[in-house]
């Protein structure tokens, strides 16, 4: 009887386990997905919109990009030097199920490589901007040309 109940136990922590496991890698796929998301919207407002180009004006607001019909939540000019400015904005996507914080290293006309990186959530921007304690994946991504 002993080993059997020890059998029955080994198996409910094995599947426990296994659902464990099989639940965080939903969780990084929507992560990853949010991340990507946000890296072709910001990919397509710099090169095919041009709304990313250098402006040398130090007081020059964050340009204004739309992702999955949403303007961003938040846009934070980080660093605006003669060479580089560099922003970031806070963007909400699927519905406001998902959240992704984009950042961008824009150089002036000859100064070297655009920079953009995507850091994607798998909860909404409200549980981002405050966890109070509740667990989430980030996954991200960074592109340079």
């Amino acid at each position: 009887m002993s080993v059997m109940l020890s059998f029955g136990v080994a198996l409910g922590a094995l599947g426990y386990k296994q659902q464990v496991l099989a639940s965080n890698a939903i969780e990084s796929q929507y992560a990853f997905y949010a991340a990507d998301s946000a890296m072709e919207c910001a990919l397509y407002a710099d090169q095919q919109q041009g709304l990313f180009t250098y402006d040398s004006n130090p007081s020059a607001p964050v340009p204004s990009i739309v992702c999955d019909n949403n303007a961003p939540i938040a846009a934070v000019v980080l660093s605006h030097t003669d060479t580089l400015w560099v922003f970031t904005m806070r963007i909400s996507l699927d519905e406001s199920k998902r959240c992704a914080d984009v950042t961008v290293y824009k150089p002036a006309p000859g100064e070297g490589a655009t920079y953009i990186f995507s850091q994607g959530y798998d909860v909404s921007c409200a549980t981002v901007a405050n966890p109070s304690g509740a667990r989430f994946v980030s996954r991200g991504l960074k592109a340079n040309y």
